[in-house]
């Protein structure tokens, strides 16, 4: 009686987990819902482990000399026997296969458990990686990715780390693909790095030319758009600065709560630093006029006044920009603007400058008078605010300490949108408070519209 051959029995069983997985789908109408999840790991499973196997195939054909002799390279090898990688894929499985076919001894089939086995060199990264192809733990893409990890750095670590780099890097592939083998690189080399060199240091340095702000995208109305990226040095200062500004702040006094998203609260806070910076640099060149960063618009008058229209950049990469008529008000309480107000035949009416801003002294005032952002329930201290006119500059507001609270950068944005009045006292409330505001929506026009009518009777 002939005997079946192993792997015969073995092709009856792949046989039969075809069928199975091919009405598979019928029968997930009577599985329970909590079985749905086991199913999906299971046959996940199965079609890993099927990758590994496929992998152990190719590598047999490549080790006996089929591919040579059939006239194909791996790559097309693969193409032509395993169809469903022309879709993607094969030329990957083909690379490890030759990559592990050159670099080891490792065969289909090698016992990597047994100590002795001579397939199986523990310090050879390529054939730790394809333990973990054989098994299913990994697929051919993420094996390429740690070998090409590892070879980037196998000559600046310690010689008897490297398998331990291997080991780790696949680790961390297998968690948390691709991007994790990458991010463990820095703590591979703090650890393994050879002692004569800084291995750190000099790759960090190497990062320095590629760090790079983008030119301005810009889309008048839209989005200004930039890219940036940083070395770790560069990163760690950004968000130190950062950080502390992009925090959420819900109020707790008035029990509103911060509903900006994560990316809105950062852009916001960058803009903050960038602002602070500006001002600083006007205040040390002596108004924004002699600074370099302050910004040029131009609007007429009867725009600024009437509410309408919009002002343009004017002298910088964002020259043309054009900026709605509340923001330009709301801007003209900035140290860091300029803003160029023509009459209806264009000519200058007026250049903004020392008459609109706040003097040092009276920011100093300000600080120790409010002592903090002045909206409610906000503790921004006063190095983050601004002076802001009560009465608008460009309704005729003037610049004096009756006329003048502290906002933080968002608060001051929140008050020019609502459009909040706040009534300036001489002396302070029972809370200590010399600013009192009215949170309801257009009480600022409320408040002007009756100064008008109080001045004309």
């Amino acid at each position: 009686m002939e005997t079946t051959r192993e792997l015969d029995r073995h092709r009856q069983v792949l046989a039969a987990a075809r069928d199975v997985l091919a009405v598979l789908g019928e029968a997930l109408h009577s599985a329970y819902n909590s079985e749905l999840a086991e199913l999906a790991t299971e046959v996940d499973a199965l079609a890993a482990a099927a990758g590994g196997a496929r992998g152990e195939v190719v590598l047999e054909a490549v080790r006996r000399g089929v591919v040579i002799d059939s006239g194909f390279t791996t790559r097309r090898w693969v193409i032509e026997y395993c169809p469903s990688l022309r879709q993607g894929g094969a030329g990957q499985v083909a690379k490890i296969v030759d990559t592990v076919a050159s670099r080891t001894a490792v065969t289909a089939g090698a016992d990597y458990d047994d100590p002795e086995s001579y397939v199986f060199d523990r310090s050879c990264p390529a054939a730790i990686i394809w333990r973990a192809v054989r098994s299913g733990e990994a697929g051919a893409p993420m094996a390429l990715t740690v070998l090409s990890e590892v070879d980037r750095i196998v000559d600046r670590v310690v010689p008897g780390a490297v398998a331990s780099v291997a080991e780790g890097m696949l680790v961390m592939g297998i968690a948390c693909g691709p991007t994790g083998v990458r991010d463990v690189k820095t703590s591979v080399l703090a650890a393994f790095g050879r002692p004569d060199r800084d291995e750190v240091e000099k790759d960090q340095n190497r990062l320095r030319k590629h760090a790079s702000l983008s030119a301005p995208q810009v889309e008048s109305g839209d989005l200004t758009r930039y890219q940036l990226a940083l070395t770790p040095e560069q990163s760690a200062r950004f968000e130190a600065a950062i950080g502390p500004l992009a925090r959420p702040r819900p109020n707790e006094q008035t029990g509103e709560r911060d509903l900006r998203s994560n990316g809105q609260r950062r852009a916001e806070a960058l803009i903050e630093l960038v602002t602070a910076a500006v001002s600083a640099d006007a205040e040390r060149m002596g108004g924004p006029a002699e600074s370099d960063a302050c910004i040029q618009v131009t609007i007429t008058l009867d725009d600024l006044q009437q509410h309408k229209g919009a002002g343009e950049v004017l002298h910088s990469r964002a020259d043309g920009t054009l900026l709605g008529v509340e923001t330009l008000r709301k801007m003209c309480c900035d140290a860091d603007l300029i803003p160029v107000v023509l009459g209806t035949s264009g000519q200058v009416l007026d250049v903004g400058m020392t008459k609109r801003l706040f003097t040092r002294a009276q920011r100093r005032t300000l600080w120790r008078r409010d002592r903090s952002c002045t909206y409610p329930g906000c503790d921004s201290p006063p190095v983050w605010t601004r002076a802001h006119h009560v009465t608008h500059w460009a309704d005729g507001g003037p610049t004096d300490l009756s006329n003048a609270a502290l906002l933080c950068q968002r608060h001051h944005t929140f008050v020019h949108e609502r459009r909040l009045w706040a009534d300036v006292r001489q002396s302070p409330d029972e809370l200590g408070r010399y600013v009192i505001w009215d949170t309801t929506p257009g009480s600022y026009d409320q408040a002007v519209a009756s100064a008008r009518d109080h001045n004309a009777a």
